[in-house]
């Protein structure tokens, strides 16, 4: 490949570090290693990787401990990191991303998975970098650049979602359904165009977290243990986890909705339990949009409902979905006209 892209390997075990070499370097990779947290650092400061695969279960400084020096720092916090571990609880994987990890590998390491992740995250370092130099490049340039800006911001935001996808069974047309819907409702709402357009583009970053969602419970077509719905449930945090290190309005709106969009107006939902008016609206809005469109489609417990069903559950309740669940307000633009959600539904369906 055309300039290759530098990964930083960090593992205190020589066996570790020739066989991700020997992967990476397979794919095209240029690759670093070192042997210790210290010797990371300083090897980042003469020679900054685009991407740094990190070992947790290191003596003197372990993994957690170099990823939070790292993220401190403003000259390497936008290097993305993978945590590697042999720990195999939830626990010790969401203190890795706490520490400000973008993702994390188990070992033994899967070298489909290696590839999938490595690909991922060096796309959306690549998405970061554009993004945290829009401001400066719109200040100098507002005129004559604004046109060739946005496109270029579209263009990002699309592509983060396509990394996404590489982890999610959803296809594209959720996505722009998702986006259509949110905006629609944001209108009968009367937000301001802004928030309009904002709304538009952050929604499809919702779940964007589940890039950190295991395989084998992500695509799981039986129904989910407790544990595994726990574990399920993460994506939120670690959605808004990658998006809030985003400097634009627009990202980090996509980080509140990430976070946001499963709680619910009761205070039943999750991952924070939070209720009425602390739910941002963007996630309130969010969540009528995402509900309407998982009833309309078919998924391993549910046949795909009807418009009219789905209507009907949601205004009226079926037990596992409430009225109560939803912002009144936002739930009363929803019954004026739904007729709106039936017609983006059928516009963008999957093919």
């Amino acid at each position: 490949m055309d300039n290759p892209a530098k990964i930083l390997i960090v593992d205190d075990e020589a066996p570790n570090r020739e066989l991700l070499t020997v992967m990476l370097e397979y794919e095209g990779y240029n690759v670093i290693t070192v042997s210790s947290g210290e010797e990371a650092l300083k090897r980042v400061e003469v020679e900054p990787p685009d991407l740094i695969l990190l070992d947790v279960m290191m003596p003197g400084m372990n993994g957690n401990k170099v990823v939070g020096k790292l993220k401190y720092n403003p000259q390497t916090k936008s290097i993305p990191v993978i945590m590697i571990t042999a720990l195999d609880s939830n626990t010790a994987k969401l203190a890795a991303l706490n520490s400000g990890a973008e993702d994390f590998l188990s070992k033994p390491v899967d070298r489909a998975e290696l590839t999938l992740r490595v690909r991922n995250m060096l796309r959306l370092k690549d998405y970061s970098d554009l993004l945290s130099t829009y401001n400066d490049t719109l200040e100098a340039k507002v005129v004559e650049r604004t046109a060739e800006l946005e496109i270029a911001y579209k263009d990002t935001l699309i592509t983060l979602i396509r990394a996404a996808e590489y982890k999610d069974e959803d296809t594209g047309a959720h996505v722009r359904r998702i986006a259509q819907y949110s905006r629609m409702l944001a209108k009968l709402l009367g937000l301001s165009k802004r928030d309009i357009r904002e709304l538009y583009f952050a929604s499809t970053m919702h779940d964007v977290g589940k890039i950190g969602i295991p395989d084998d419970i992500l695509f799981k077509k039986s129904p989910f243990t407790p544990k595994e719905w726990k574990i399920m449930q993460t994506h939120s945090v670690i959605g808004a986890t990658i998006l809030k290190k985003g400097d634009s309005p627009l990202i980090k709106k996509g980080a509140e909705i990430a976070m946001n969009h499963h709680e619910r107006w009761d205070g039943t939902g999750y991952p924070k339990g939070i209720s009425g008016d602390a739910i941002p609206l963007s996630a309130r809005i969010m969540a009528i949009c995402d509900v309407y469109d998982a009833l309309r489609s078919k998924r391993p417990y549910k046949p795909a409902f009807s418009h009219k069903k789905a209507v009907d559950i949601i205004i009226n309740g079926d037990g596992r979905t409430m009225p109560e669940h939803f912002d009144p307000k936002v739930l009363a633009a929803f019954a004026a006209h739904p007729e709106y959600f039936e017609g983006i539904y059928e516009k963008y369906k999957d093919d």
